[in-house]
C-alpha cells in the first residue's frame, strides 16, 4: 500500500509539472460545451442544445484526460526509459496502473468542478440529477478508458502512440453520443456506437443527469465491461520499455 500511494504522489507531482498539458485537458472541453452551447450547429434534437450537450462534454472530459492525455504522457515516459526503473521495482504493472488510474480521477474532480458551473452559466437545469451515479459512471468509466490509453501507451513507440490514442479518440468523439446523438448515425453504425466505451459512458451520464435514456441498463452492463476487461489487458500486456 506505501508503494502505492508513493507512486500516486508521484503522478500527482508528474501532472502538476505538465501544465501545459493539463490546461488542454481542462480547457478544451469548456471551449467546447461553450461554443457548441452557443453556436447551434449541432442535430443534438433538443430546444436547448446545452441539455444534450453537458453530459456528453462532461463524458468527453473523462476520455480526455483518462486515455488520450494519460496515455501519451504514459507512453513518452515508456520512451524515453522513465518507466526502465520502475521496472526494477517491487512496485509492479498493477500498482502501477492503479496509480495512474487514481491520479486521472483527482484531475477528473478538478475538471468537473470547472464544467458543471459552466454548464449551469449557460443555461443547463438538470430537473432531478443523480449526482451519485454520474460519479460511479464517471469512476467505471474512467477505469475503461485509462485501461484502453494503457494498452496502447505499453506496447507502442511513443510517436505511433500519439498517432493511435488521438485517432482512436477523434472516432470515439464522432461515435460515442457526445456531441452526434445516436439517433442521427446510420442503424448499424449507431448499435455499434452503443457498445464502444465512449457511447455507453454517455448514456450512462446522460440518463443519470437528465433521466432521458432508457438503454441505462445494457449501457452499466457495457461500461462495466470494458472497465473489467481494458485494465486487466493493459497490466497483461503493459512493457517497461
Amino acid at each position: 500500500m506505501s508503494m502505492l500511494k508513493a507512486q500516486l504522489r508521484a503522478e500527482l507531482q508528474a501532472t502538476m509539472r505538465n501544465s501545459e498539458q493539463l490546461l488542454l485537458t481542462l480547457g478544451i472541453p469548456v471551449m467546447l460545451l461553450v461554443f457548441f452551447s452557443l453556436v447551434d450547429i449541432l442535430p443534438t434534437g433538443t430546444t436547448d442544445p446545452i441539455d444534450f450537450l453537458a453530459p456528453g462534454v462532461l463524458a468527453l472530459a473523462v476520455m480526455s484526460a483518462a486515455m488520450v492525455s494519460l496515455g501519451i504522457g504514459t507512453g513518452f515516459e515508456r520512451s524515453y526509459k522513465v518507466l526502465k526503473r520502475l521496472g526494477t521495482t517491487p512496485l509492479g504493472r498493477g500498482r502501477l496502473i492503479v496509480a495512474k488510474i487514481l491520479s486521472v480521477v483527482m484531475v477528473e474532480l478538478v475538471q468537473f468542478a470547472v464544467l458543471i458551473p459552466v454548464a449551469y452559466a449557460l443555461g443547463w437545469r438538470p430537473a432531478s440529477p443523480q449526482w451519485l451515479g454520474a460519479l460511479a459512471g464517471v469512476v467505471v468509466g474512467t477505469m475503461a478508458f485509462a485501461g484502453i490509453g494503457l494498452c496502447l501507451a505499453g506496447r507502442l513507440r511513443g510517436e505511433i502512440n500519439l498517432a493511435a490514442q488521438n485517432g482512436l479518440y477523434l472516432v470515439l468523439l464522432l461515435l460515442g453520443g457526445m456531441v452526434i446523438p445516436f439517433s442521427k448515425l446510420p442503424g448499424g453504425l449507431s448499435s455499434v456506437a452503443k457498445a464502444l466505451p465512449s457511447g455507453a459512458l454517455s448514456q450512462v451520464l446522460r440518463n443519470a443527469l437528465t433521466q432521458s435514456d432508457s438503454a441505462s441498463t445494457s449501457a452499466w452492463l457495457i461500461l462495466a465491461g470494458w472497465a473489467v476487461v481494458a485494465p486487466a489487458a493493459a497490466t497483461r500486456l503493459f512493457r517497461w520499455e
